[in-house]
């Protein structure tokens, strides 16, 4: 699994009180489960699980750290903002306030990771998949016919 990875990176780099003190964050994972088929001797799977972000002893906004999360989100695992019903628990949070200062913040996220496993001569290949487009038409223009009506002409110039 290489998302939970990333996010302890992210959050070392994008906020001064871990890059401070990186051992006040704990990055786990619970609830793991391995959904694959085996069709015709394909052994590809996806990763589902839980990922939990703890912060402890901290002293900033909480905003903080919320907005870079979401940043890497929007990126990384875009259907739990994108999906309603993923919006509803695909991103859950709590927290212990320690004192008037402190608090100890712990997110959890419901993530997944594609994996391809293919055969080669070699033997097994494993490949980690990268998330799909965002927009997969973003960097074509685009025409969008109703009952033979042009409705729509696009041009996404490569943004998402």
């Amino acid at each position: 699994m290489n998302k939970p990875n990333q996010i302890r990176d992210l959050l070392i780099n994008a906020l001064p009180f871990l890059g401070r003190n990186p051992d006040r964050l704990q990055v786990y994972i619970d609830q793991g489960n391995l959904a694959a088929t085996t069709v015709k001797e394909n052994l590809s799977f996806e990763y589902q699980y839980k990922c939990i972000v703890l912060v402890t002893d901290y002293a900033d906004h909480s905003d903080t750290i919320m907005v870079p999360l979401l940043a890497w989100l929007y990126r990384n695992q875009h259907e739990l903002l994108a999906n309603p019903d993923k919006r509803k628990t695909g991103i859950q949070f709590r927290a212990e306030l320690l004192n008037n200062n402190t608090a100890d913040i712990e997110i959890t996220l419901d993530l997944t990771e594609r994996v391809k496993v293919s055969q080669t001569d070699e033997g097994m290949k494993v490949e980690h998949l990268p998330e799909p487009d965002i927009n997969p038409y973003a960097e074509f223009e685009w025409e969008l016919f109703i009952q033979g009506q042009q409705v729509e002409v696009g041009d996404t110039g490569g943004e998402p």
